[in-house]
């Protein structure tokens, strides 16, 4: 199913696909030591997007792990069942066996939905199909390497009936899991309709690139997700009611980020009415001269 030169045509493709992030996010160690710790070789594709991509997610819902964790929620790891569980006995909850056994499920990534991405461990690591497993106990096989899947989901050729499939106007992307800090602005209204808000706001803090958009059906709320283009801002704008600009971004960009929005939210002619964090805690004191 595939090779080296293989893995780094398709490696190549996706990059040309989704730019990789200028730092990659556990993406260096020592892979011997790695496949020593999880007990087996690991494919050449594998090895060449965790260094490319390093620990992250492409487009909001496939998220890379690498086995050079920092992070508690990073790494790779096998197939596991239920304490209470016989997977010798139940084939159709388990259909593959578990590690240690040959054919097992190798978890490589997962989905904002809990789902996992997985290697079945026949043969080679180099053959070594793509199994979506879902969070509601259904299965998908993929014949192709890892870096193939991603590059043909993102990039519309793949099809998955359990992941859904990319939206067709968006162009892919890349988040590298890195510390970040949320605020959210609660606005007021404001003397201009809501596309005009949107349009001023992306426009102080442009370059931006979209990352999606959904509306109710009576437009009375909604929500636009960008991101800014050379600071790798992330950005939501909530079409409720009153209004709320949420952003998340390195900790070190703090004090310009406070000082674009403040911008943006004066060119749409709006006040702010009350800032937060993440958890929903009042910062009184966030548009003074430095952060909390």
């Amino acid at each position: 199913m595939g090779d080296s030169k293989t893995a780094g045509t398709a490696c190549d493709r996706l990059v040309q696909l989704v730019a990789p992030p200028s730092g990659p996010v556990d993406a260096r160690g020592n892979w011997a030591t790695a496949e020593t710790v999880i007990g087996t070789r690991l494919p050449d594709d594998y090895k060449r997007l965790v260094e490319t991509y390093g620990w992250g997610e492409f487009c909001d819902l496939l998220y890379l792990r690498t086995p050079f964790a920092t992070s508690e929620h990073n790494g790779i790891e096998w197939q596991s069942a239920h304490p209470t569980e016989s997977p010798e006995q139940d084939q159709e909850s388990y259909p593959h066996p578990l590690h240690p056994a040959p054919g097992a499920l190798l978890i490589w990534g997962t989905t904002m939905d809990a789902d996992r991405l997985c290697w079945l461990t026949l043969g080679s690591p180099a053959d070594w199909p793509v199994v979506v497993w879902s969070s509601e106990g259904w299965y998908e096989t993929h014949p192709m390497g890892v870096a193939a899947f991603i590059e043909g989901w993102v990039g519309g050729q793949v099809s998955s009936n359990l992941l859904g499939n990319m939206e067709p106007d968006l162009a892919p992307w890349f988040n590298a899991f890195r510390p970040r800090i949320h605020r959210c602005l609660r606005l007021s209204e404001g003397p201009t309709a809501h596309p005009e808000r949107l349009r001023l706001l992306r426009e102080v803090m442009a370059p931006t690139t979209d990352r999606g958009s959904w509306r109710s059906e009576d437009n009375a709320t909604g929500q636009d997700h960008f991101a800014t283009v050379d600071t790798d801002w992330l950005l939501t704008y909530d079409a409720s009611c009153p209004h709320q600009i949420r952003i998340d971004f390195p900790p070190q960009d703090s004090e310009q980020v406070r000082r674009r929005l403040f911008a943006a939210v004066q060119a749409m002619g709006c006040e702010v009415l009350q800032t937060t964090t993440e958890a929903g805690t009042p910062l009184p004191t966030w548009n003074a001269a430095t952060d909390d």
